[in-house]
């Protein structure tokens, strides 16, 4: 009998042993990438409207990347947004940009210049669409936007594209049925009720650029129902990266007072080009998940980004460096 205890004793023991060692082996893999020498160099980052959420991201994104990558210096561009990011990626203007799936599938579909080089790098959070009026406005769906001034975004920008889609999709043509105009969220809540009756954004939430507004209670949001959000999606093409939800109490508290919104959201992809260096993008893949809780106590929707959907980046394939990353970290 004490032959056998001591048997399983012995089995035991180095069953403990072999975990430790399995466990020691991970901790030095996964810290054995930081030992090394880190890729240096000059990026451009393309990103958004300086009060937008994509600016504040790419800042916040920049200092991580400069903490554990000090020799690489990130050049920061403003835009009108995902369009534009899209198009300066593909046409080698900027090396990295961030961008709504629907802006990269229409530019692929339309066959612009570089699509075929696009790749992704990381799923990083949901945009949602935020059709804002006045509190005291008479605007109570989007089929009351007939005939009123409303800001549909810049022209190069995502906002743009999904304000038209949203629109037509509603049976009200942009360009005749309303009076538009191109302001964003950097002109748009300054103008709200003084030459514009509502205007749309697509934003993570909540948005820098509508919370001081939303705490005066100074604003709206008009619904956007799941009915119109299932007609757009099943149009197919780039409208089917758009998907029904609502907008939570607690994203604009002053002006929503415990009420959650219906709309639609769209994912936002990292992106880059096939050419880009795969062991840089292989160490900014990894820094932006390391620094996820960093830039998310800044930027709240970037604490959605998370390993078991970063991969996913429909519809682009996903670039060599983060695939070798991803691999590196798969359960």
């Amino acid at each position: 009998m004490s032959n056998a205890l001591s048997r399983i004793g012995r089995r035991r023991a180095l069953r403990g042993a072999t975990a430790g060692f399995v466990a020691l082996g991970l901790l030095l893999w996964w810290l054995a990438p930081w030992s090394e020498e880190p890729p240096g160099g000059t990026i451009t980052l393309s990103t958004g409207t300086r009060a937008g959420v994509y600016q504040k991201y790419g800042e916040l994104l920049r200092s991580a990347l400069g903490k554990h990558m000090p020799d690489l210096e990130v050049r920061l561009t403003t835009s009108d947004g995902s369009q534009e990011n899209v198009r300066r990626v593909a046409t080698g203007q900027a090396d990295f940009a961030i961008a709504a799936a629907d802006a990269v599938e229409t530019y692929k579909l339309a066959g612009r210049p570089g699509a075929d080089r696009l790749r992704g790098v990381a799923r990083l959070y949901d945009d949602y669409v935020q059709l804002v009026v006045a509190p005291d406005s008479g605007i109570r769906s989007v089929a009351d936007l007939r005939g009123k001034r409303v800001a549909i975004g810049p022209p190069k920008s995502g906002v743009r594209l999904i304000a038209n889609q949203v629109l037509a999709t509603a049976g009200i043509d942009p360009e005749t049925d309303i009076r538009p105009s191109s302001e964003g969220i950097d002109a748009g809540p300054d103008r709200l009720g003084h030459g514009l009756d509502a205007f749309f954004w697509s934003g993570g939430l909540p948005t820098d650029g509508l919370k001081t507004l939303a705490e005066k209670s100074a604003l709206r949001f008009v619904p956007i129902d799941a009915g119109l959000v299932a007609e757009l999606h099943e149009q197919g093409s780039a409208t089917r990266y758009y998907r029904a939800t609502n907008m939570p109490e607690s994203a604009y508290p002053g002006s929503q007072l415990g009420s959650a919104v219906p709309t639609m959201a769209v994912s936002n992809l990292l992106i880059t080009r096939a050419d880009a260096d795969p062991r840089l993008t292989e160490w900014l893949t990894r820094i932006v998940l390391k620094s996820r809780d960093g830039i998310g106590a800044h930027v709240h929707s970037a604490q959605l980004v998370d390993v078991r959907t970063a991969i996913y980046t429909d519809p682009l394939r996903l670039h060599e460096g983060a695939r070798r990353y991803y691999r590196s970290v798969k359960p």
